[in-house]
């Protein structure tokens, strides 16, 4: 009988509970539907003791990441707060197990940051939760970061988290043991809405609109695509060969708003992630979101959240 795969999840501290379930359930289900050992899972964190979660559940660990093991695939799962986290032991160790070893390192969550950092993504395809989407493509412009809900990249696969974590392990189970057995995993996880990693991490527009308008989403489309050259209305329109009146009543049927305002509403909130999620500078926030002073930029901000964009940096101390 083949020896059994063994996956290490290497559990960076305030790691996403729901995405190591996500993750290790599918290997155990396996193993219980087969009646083989066709996987087996260890862990690891900083300290070789034990790693916590955001949700405040502690994980005892066998490996501390300075001794990671001999292993398959080794995953690193990281959460909140990994931007602020010094991750040189991680990253040496991962080198090293990438240089001398035929490991495939992959990232669950906002892991994929983590191995961006250590350049290990660089010219490839990845996900990340959409959460860090502006922020990582800002500071990683060398990644081609997908909205996929994950990455079967056969080096270094990624998945953005969450039930994501669960289709990129149903998919590499079908890889490995076949698609009959990945069915049986989802469905034993009662689990009856498996994605294919093309399929977009949010809800699209159209469905919680509940509209199918072409042109509404085309148009929408465009605006986020040219953040940080807003086009007008009126060229968008042209684009899309209907009239800037046209557009205007899409907006204000489906939307509720002038396609002005929820153009402003898109930038405005591309702002907001880059503030709380990156140390890019209030100017190169503006100019990054359409802005073409910081002053323009800090009234419009006040005006929709309340606070100057400096003060919004401020609640993060």
């Amino acid at each position: 009988m083949p020896e059994p795969q063994h996956f290490v999840f290497a559990l960076v501290e305030d790691f996403t509970h729901m995405a190591f379930a996500c993750a290790v359930d599918p290997l155990r289900i396996a193993n219980l539907i087969s009646d083989k050992p066709l996987y087996r899972w260890s862990y690891a964190s900083l300290d070789g003791e034990s790693a916590c979660s955001s949700d405040g559940t502690r994980i005892e660990v066998q490996y501390a990441f300075k001794d990671l093991p001999e292993c398959d695939r080794l995953f690193v799962l990281s959460g909140i707060g990994m931007q602020s986290k010094d991750h040189t032991v991680l990253l040496n160790a991962l080198r090293r197990k990438d240089r001398m070893t035929k490991t495939r390192i992959g990232a669950l969550c906002s892991g994929s940051w983590v191995l961006a950092i250590g350049g290990f993504l660089n010219g490839r395809e990845a996900s990340i939760h959409w959460e860090y989407h502006d922020s990582f493509m800002e500071k990683f412009p060398e990644v081609n970061l997908l909205r996929n809900v994950f990455v079967a990249d056969g080096k270094h696969p990624t998945a953005s988290g969450g039930t994501a974590t669960a289709d990129l392990m149903l998919h590499l189970i079908a890889q490995n043991h076949g698609q009959d057995l990945s069915i049986a995993v989802a469905d034993q996880m009662v689990y009856n809405a498996v994605r294919e990693a093309t399929a977009a991490q949010k809800v699209s527009l159209q469905s919680r609109n509940g509209m199918r308008n072409p042109h509404l989403a085309a148009a929408i489309t465009r605006m986020g695509e040219q953040l940080e050259n807003p086009v007008s209305p009126s060229a968008i329109a042209r684009e899309l060969g209907i009239s800037t009146r046209q557009l205007e009543r899409l907006f204000g049927k489906y939307l509720n708003a002038s396609p002005k305002k929820y153009y402003m509403d898109m930038r405005l909130e591309r702002a907001r992630h880059l503030l709380v999620q990156t140390e890019m500078s209030v100017m190169d926030v503006a100019m990054a979101c359409g802005f073409e002073s910081s002053g323009h930029f800090s009234r419009v901000y006040r005006t929709a959240f309340g606070c100057t964009p400096m003060m919004q940096r401020g609640r993060l101390g």
